[in-house]
């Protein structure tokens, strides 16, 4: 699972690269050219992790989810972003190219416990007048 992550993260990650250094060629500044980026590769991951990693289809409550998570990953990318162009000189790409390593294996643990999660929905859930004795369910009530 983790290697089909790494493929669609680095998939991903070509598109954000791509809209990023178009972005920065027409004259975009880099912190908004990193922000701007991210957009197109979101829809880009959630589609190759939903279906080729976890196997699951495509929701827009799916997608709100992955979206929501891949915000704090936006913090560490662009942060990282920054502070590598601007305090230790690395070229744009490169200051990017670090935003995106430093926030691809927490976009993966929250993925995999939190969005894409094996957890029962609502509807699978036990109900309240059982319990589980055994790996059955008895009826209390």
């Amino acid at each position: 699972m983790f290697a089909r992550y790494v493929v669609t993260g680095g998939t991903a990650a070509v598109v954000d690269l791509g809209v990023f250094y178009a972005l920065v060629k027409s004259g975009v500044p880099v912190v908004l050219a990193a922000a701007l980026s991210f957009p197109a590769a979101v829809g880009v991951n959630y589609c190759a992790s939903a279906l080729y990693v976890f196997s699951k289809a495509l929701t827009l409550r799916g997608f709100a989810a992955f979206f929501a998570a891949a915000l704090y990953g936006l913090s560490i990318n662009v942060l990282i972003t920054y502070l590598a162009n601007s305090y230790f000189s690395f070229p744009p790409i490169a200051a990017k190219t670090a935003g995106i390593g430093g926030a691809f294996l927490m976009n993966f643990t929250i993925n995999y416990y939190l969005v894409f999660s094996a957890r029962p929905s609502r509807k699978q859930q036990r109900p309240k007048d059982s319990l589980e004795i055994d790996g059955a369910l008895r009826k209390t009530g």
